[in-house]
């Protein structure tokens, strides 16, 4: 009986611990976004590789996928969806994420150029879905969502 209790207590003790950094999970932000790099893969399409600046109060987890649109002036311009990424737990620092990148329906190539060509990401939007999945306990998924983020005041951090 006495080796139950000492399990019992030692379980209250291991949920609370988890809980108190899981917690943390809603703290979580996107410090900065750049690109290093795109690679046009068709008239349509790219592989690029995005540079995140990310703070993670919390545990360690997996993103399992990001996906999202950007906008241009409030014109879609492009979808895209990337890769899994782990992030380290209580840290601040820097994760490159590849990504496929599909024009929206309407815009075309001329419109990215004209974009990039401008040397910044001012006018340019996102929202963003992510899945992601407690490292430790990988059944454990959660959505967040991002909406209306500014990539160019993103990109000045």
């Amino acid at each position: 009986m006495k080796a139950w209790k000492h399990i019992g207590i030692f379980l209250v003790v291991a949920l609370v611990a988890c809980s108190c950094d899981v917690s943390k999970v809603k703290d979580i932000s996107l410090t900065s976004v750049g690109i290093k790099y795109i690679v046009p893969t068709s008239a349509r399409s790219m592989d690029a590789k995005l540079e995140l600046g990310i703070d993670n109060p919390s545990i360690a987890f997996a993103v399992q996928e990001v996906s999202g649109t950007v906008r241009y002036n409030e014109k879609e311009l492009a979808h895209f969806v990337t890769g899994p990424v782990e992030l380290v737990g209580k840290s601040s620092q820097m994760y490159d994420l590849p990504c496929t990148i599909t024009l929206a329906e309407g815009a075309s190539l001329l419109d990215v150029l004209i974009v990039a060509s401008k040397g910044n990401l001012k006018g340019l939007k996102a929202d963003v879905d992510v899945q992601a999945a407690l490292k430790k306990h990988g059944v454990v998924r959660a959505p967040f969502r991002f909406r209306d983020l500014d990539l160019h005041e993103l990109s000045q951090q």
